[in-house]
């Protein structure tokens, strides 16, 4: 009797201590099945064929394009406003962390920082505009707000352009690398720790009060102001934590590309490959952006590497996806996913 008592009160501990770590999970948005595919994902490069450089600089790109999917989605999926000039608040991020850590007397100035020090400058400088133009668009409402983005990005990109003792312009400029290395798998590192801050961080953000008020503004302004919410004050905040990591994202792939022009970095294709991921992802799951762009990022590489005769090619592909979404799982990748768990579960509890 005092056995079953003992295995009895051992099984309500591990159950509970359990229980314990699945809300702790829930709460940085992980359940035990995306902590298993982090690990794998963090794995990959490890194992053959993942370990050659050219197939780990795919692997680089594909935690920095899920960074971005997820900065964009915290946007796009809660507040309801598609940020256009998302790629140039990423460039703003980039050129400032790269002319700050300049030390060549091809630009005006050579400051000389290090690179670990100007990302974080470049991400505050790119929150600051992003303060800045939400407080300029955010007041307005529907697609007036994204085009005003949009056209506050290309001011940002002419800028850029149009100012080459600082910028270099189209001649652009090599900005010193973040590690002393070329091996490509420190630097997927790095990416992959920049998509958990990301995805962690506005994660948070979203399960707490203020989370409540984005989703109450994204599906009815009229009404979260009705319940007290003030919209334009809860979207700016939003709009500027996106493009503060953003702005961070931006230093990185200054200092691991180490080759910036504005067309590069800033252009509004940039954007619409982000929105596509965010959408094809999953919008407003935040998650989906970051798990379809390593596939993603793996099978346009594969098409440029073997269809370079017909550029442009993947952005045709990403409208014809999104299209596939939009008509069949608006949801995205994430709505296919929580569909097929609910029928896992059903015939798990029928048998």
């Amino acid at each position: 009797m005092s056995m079953e008592r003992t295995v009895t009160q051992a099984e309500r501990v591990s159950g509970g201590l359990w229980e314990g770590i699945k809300a702790v999970l829930a709460r940085i948005g992980f359940s035990p099945l995306g902590v298993v595919a982090f690990i794998i994902i963090a794995l990959l490069p490890l194992v053959p064929p993942f370990n050659q450089e050219h197939i780990m600089r795919w692997l680089v790109m594909g935690a920095f394009l899920g960074a971005q999917a997820v900065a964009f989605d915290f946007t796009a999926g809660y507040i309801n406003v598609v940020n256009f000039g998302f790629a140039a608040i990423l460039g703003v991020g980039a050129y400032t962390s790269a002319v700050l850590s300049n030390t060549l007397p091809i630009l005006i100035v050579q400051p000389g920082l290090p690179p670990w020090l100007t990302i974080w400058i470049g991400a505050l400088a790119a929150g600051l505009i992003g303060f800045l133009l939400g407080m300029l668009t955010l007041r307005l409402r529907g697609i007036f707000a994204a085009v005003m983005a949009w056209f506050v990005g290309i001011a940002l990109m002419g800028l850029a352009t149009n100012m080459p003792k600082l910028t270099r312009g189209s001649l652009g400029f090599a900005p010193p690398p973040l590690l002393n290395t070329t091996n490509n798998l420190p630097y997927y590192y790095v990416a992959l720790g920049m998509l958990l801050l990301t995805y962690i961080c506005l994660r948070l953000v979203t399960n707490s009060h203020m989370g409540l008020a984005f989703r109450a503004i994204g599906q009815n302004i009229d009404a979260a102001r009705a319940s007290g919410i003030n919209p334009t004050r809860y979207r700016v905040i939003n709009f500027t934590l996106s493009c503060v990591f953003a702005g961070l994202l931006g230093g990185f792939y200054a200092h691991y590309i180490g080759s910036l022009t504005p067309r590069t970095v800033m252009h509004t294709s940039k954007t619409v490959e982000v929105l596509a991921l965010a959408y094809i992802g999953g919008r407003g799951s935040m998650w989906g952006g970051a798990a379809v762009a390593f596939p993603f990022v793996f099978f346009i590489e594969y098409l440029r590497s073997n269809l370079s005769q017909l550029p442009g090619l993947h952005m045709v592909i990403y409208g014809v996806l999104l299209i596939i979404v939009m008509i069949f799982y608006p949801g995205g990748a994430a709505q296919l996913y929580s569909t097929i768990a609910r029928r896992i579960q059903r015939r798990a509890k029928g048998g």
